[in-house]
C-alpha cells in the first residue's frame, strides 16, 4: 500500500464560455419572424410580428457575437507548452 499514485497535470486548459440567454432569444425571434408571415389577422398584421421578430433576432445575434468576442479576449495570451513525453525505443531489424 505504499505505492503513490500521482496524477499528472493537464497539458492544455479548457475554458468554457459563459452561459447566455441570447441563443434562446435568437431561436424564439427567428420562429416569431417566420410565423409572422402566417399570423395574418391575429391581433395585428402579420408583418408587425415579423418586424418584431427581426428586431429581437438582430439584438440577440449582436449579443451572441459580443459575448463570443468578450470570451475570446478573456483567454490568457500565452499558455505554457507541455508536450507528451514519449518513450524512446530502439528499432532493430528482425533476426532471420
Amino acid at each position: 500500500m505504499s505505492e503513490s499514485h500521482e496524477i499528472a497535470e493537464a497539458g492544455e486548459l479548457v475554458y468554457a464560455p459563459r452561459p447566455s440567454w441570447a441563443p434562446l432569444f435568437f431561436a424564439f425571434a427567428t420562429a416569431l419572424a417566420v410565423c409572422g408571415i402566417f399570423a395574418e389577422g391575429f391581433m395585428v398584421r402579420g408583418w408587425v410580428w415579423s418586424l418584431i421578430g427581426l428586431v429581437v433576432m438582430l439584438a440577440a445575434l449582436r449579443a451572441m457575437v459580443r459575448g463570443a468576442i468578450r470570451d475570446y479576449f478573456r483567454l490568457p495570451r500565452n499558455q505554457r507548452v507541455r508536450g507528451a513525453v514519449l518513450p524512446v525505443e530502439k528499432i532493430t531489424p528482425p533476426q532471420g
